[in-house]
């Protein structure tokens, strides 16, 4: 097939929309399909077998780390000379308009696939008026497409009661040759710990806690502060960056806690290999990819609890659950990660037994399995 994706973000930047477009395309060149990627610019011009069109773009104040594309007059031309059998708009935003336009006036079936809950994120810039008002958007913007598929059945679940239609499951994926036990490194331990000349001994027998992710004032990551002054044995360790980071650096300031900024491929790997426990303490995810890896490293997860991670933690029997507003829960959750052996060997197994199939070939291949159903529709544009 010959498939134009339109992504609102896509390398070099860093998240869960780009982990999954990635392996996807992975996973498409290897079956041979064409695809044409339009995305913010700043993009390599190529990625596995699709080659990517740079698009101009701009900062949105609700995500300023990432430039967000705008329709250009070139994407039409190229869209023709292309001719593409389906247009996927991934994340769709402002680009999708060109995505839903050139559709409807090539005939080409549309498909999206929603993965970040944006309008969630306005409660958190006290800018609560704008939230009902995104949500129409997306509503109306996804609407406009055959099929919109959905990360989880959390959100599925949530968006069909906004409105949204045409939903499906777009199932997860994490890789597994990349994520693994095995990464564990000593260098790494004290990387995660700031201290490049410890000893032995202190490294083996700190306790560590990570945090992978975005910094964001929606990600939530203040509420583990007051745990550290109960708990001063533990390690916080932040990989990652955002807008959020200096004001978290004063919030954590003369705690054990550690910044490394983003970490990638395998030096990312060794990073969840290397601790001892996961936090999660985000309640505004689609799904949480990050869990995923977490869980393919072997690491006891604790999260806050949301209709995505009482999905994916299957509501506390594959890691600890907690109440993000109350103090006290996150404290007790913490201390029970790290003391409660028999619990913590419990649910790393039954972690691992979760990700021990999950790759991305069946999740891709659902994909185009939807691709095809969308190409023999009668009537795409209707």
């Amino acid at each position: 097939m010959r498939i134009a994706v339109f992504s609102e973000t896509f390398l070099p930047g860093t998240d869960g929309v780009v982990t999954r477009l990635c392996a996807t395309l992975d996973h498409l060149a290897d079956q041979d399909h064409e695809i044409l990627l339009f995305a913010p610019e700043g993009a390599p011009p190529q990625y596995a077998s699709a080659r990517v069109i740079g698009v101009p773009s701009f900062r949105f104040y609700l995500y300023p780390e990432k430039r967000f594309a705008r329709p250009f007059p070139r994407v039409g031309r190229i869209l023709r000379e292309f001719q593409p059998d389906v247009i996927h708009s991934v994340n769709p935003g402002f680009l999708s308009f060109a995505a839903i336009y050139y559709s409807r006036w090539l005939r080409v079936p549309l498909i999206a696939s929603y993965h970040t809950h944006i309008p969630a994120y306005a409660r958190y810039y006290r800018l609560h008026w704008l939230e009902p008002m995104l949500w129409w958007c997306f509503r109306t913007i996804h609407n406009r497409a055959a099929i919109n598929l959905c990360p989880s059945e959390a959100t599925m679940a949530e968006l069909r009661a906004r409105g949204f239609r045409n939903l499906a499951l777009w199932d997860r994926g994490v890789d597994l040759r990349r994520f693994s036990p095995d990464h564990r490194s000593v260098e790494m331990r004290r990387r995660l710990l700031g201290q490049p000349d410890a000893d032995a001994k202190n490294v083996r027998d700190a306790r560590i806690l990570l945090y992978v992710g975005r910094l964001a004032a929606e990600k939530g990551i203040e509420r583990l502060r007051p745990c550290l002054g109960e708990l001063p044995d533990i390690h916080l360790a932040i990989v990652g960056d955002g807008p959020h980071r200096s004001a978290l650096e004063q919030t954590f300031a003369g705690t054990n806690t550690t910044f490394t900024g983003y970490l990638f491929g395998d030096e990312l790997a060794q990073a969840y290999a290397s601790a001892d426990g996961f936090v999660f303490p985000s309640t505004t995810e689609t799904l949480g990819l990050v869990l995923y890896e977490a869980m393919a490293s072997g690491l006891p997860i604790m999260a806050a609890e949301s209709p995505a991670t009482l999905e994916v933690l299957e509501h506390g029997r594959a890691g600890w659950l907690f109440n993000p507003l109350s103090p006290e829960s996150i404290l007790a959750t913490l201390t029970d990660l790290f003391s409660n052996q028999r619990r913590r060997q419990a649910v790393r197994q039954r972690a691992l037994e979760l990700v021990s199939h999950l790759d991305w070939s069946g999740p891709t291949q659902q994909l185009i399995d939807h691709y095809y159903r969308l190409f023999h529709m009668q009537d795409p544009a209707g």
